[in-house]
């Protein structure tokens, strides 16, 4: 007799179940109306820019004969010249720069030190603490003006720049978004793990709460500085017309009866210059921040 002959069973195919705690992540491709919403949005935000420059690079009688056109002229150099040499244009410029480095930096360094405060410290009435700091943008900045100018005067700050850096050096969005990144970025392990290493909570937050809190911190602090260089409305009650940021320098241009678009128009694409070149350098960081700030997990 012949031995049967064995065949094979048919293996057995078994789901592969993805671990615990792994996420499996699908990329679809966008569809062409999200690439025409995106457009559109491109196009409309990049608009105001653009007719600024336009009517910048114009004199005063083609804005009159074409107001339409979205053809630049040829003036914009001209034009930029009379805007340097009519105001003091490189006065302002510093102010502006020292002014909005100076908040942006203090507006990240309080925030994440109060960030890391409200959420990773214990402490007794840290959440309605919390609560009373947003309940604060709620308030309108029109209703402190008053009070905030009779303290300055009182300080002897009137026209100097201290009377815009002070009261701008800390910011109830910058608490409450540092202490929401930090919430998700900063594992508790680290900071134990510092504790055993016999650091301070000084040493700890300067050493493992600032580093991981680096894109969050980067995004507060562009956001700040766009914000504080584009301020015109405190900086024009209390600064001198000597003494000026750049909104308040760019404000001179306007005569008591006519307005001249064409030079006006050229200051801000002026002003708007090194927001774009900072946008340029530092919008991939300013990305990422607002991502990993968005993403909980």
């Amino acid at each position: 007799m012949t031995a049967p002959t064995l065949t094979p069973a048919p293996a057995m195919k078994r789901s592969v179940k993805p671990r615990r705690g792994t996420r499996l992540v699908r990329r679809t491709q966008a569809s062409p109306t999200a690439y025409v919403i995106l457009a559109i949005v491109l196009v409309g935000s990049a608009f105001p820019l653009w007719w600024s420059f336009v009517i910048g690079s114009k004199d005063s009688a083609a804005i009159v004969q074409d107001p339409y056109s979205l053809v630049p002229g040829g003036h914009f150099l001209q034009n930029a010249a009379t805007v340097v040499t009519t105001i003091p244009f490189w006065k302002a410029l510093g102010n502006s720069i020292l002014v909005s480095s100076t908040v942006a930096v203090l507006v990240v360094l309080f925030s994440a030190m109060a960030g890391f405060a409200f959420a990773k410290l214990r402490f007794r009435g840290r959440n309605g603490l919390l609560v009373f700091v947003i309940a604060t943008m709620a308030v309108p900045t029109q209703l402190g003006i008053v009070p905030l100018f009779i303290v300055m005067s009182k300080l002897g700050w009137i026209g100097s720049l201290w009377a815009v850096i002070l009261p701008s050096a800390v910011s109830a969005f910058g608490v409450f978004w540092m202490t929401q990144y930090l919430h998700e970025a900063l594992p508790d392990e680290l900071i134990e793990a510092s504790r055993v290493d016999g650091a301070s909570t000084l040493r700890t937050f300067w050493s493992v709460a600032l580093p991981a809190a680096r894109p969050g911190a980067a995004m507060l602090g562009l956001f700040t500085f766009i914000a504080t260089w584009t301020n015109f409305f405190w900086p024009f009650i209390i600064l001198d017309p000597g003494n000026p940021t750049l909104p308040v320098a760019l404000q001179q241009l306007q005569a008591a009866y006519f307005v001249d678009y064409s030079l006006v128009l050229g200051g801000v694409v002026l002003m708007a210059l090194p927001l774009i070149v900072l946008f340029v350098f530092a919008g991939k960081q300013l990305v990422s921040g607002i991502m990993q700030g968005a993403v909980k997990g």
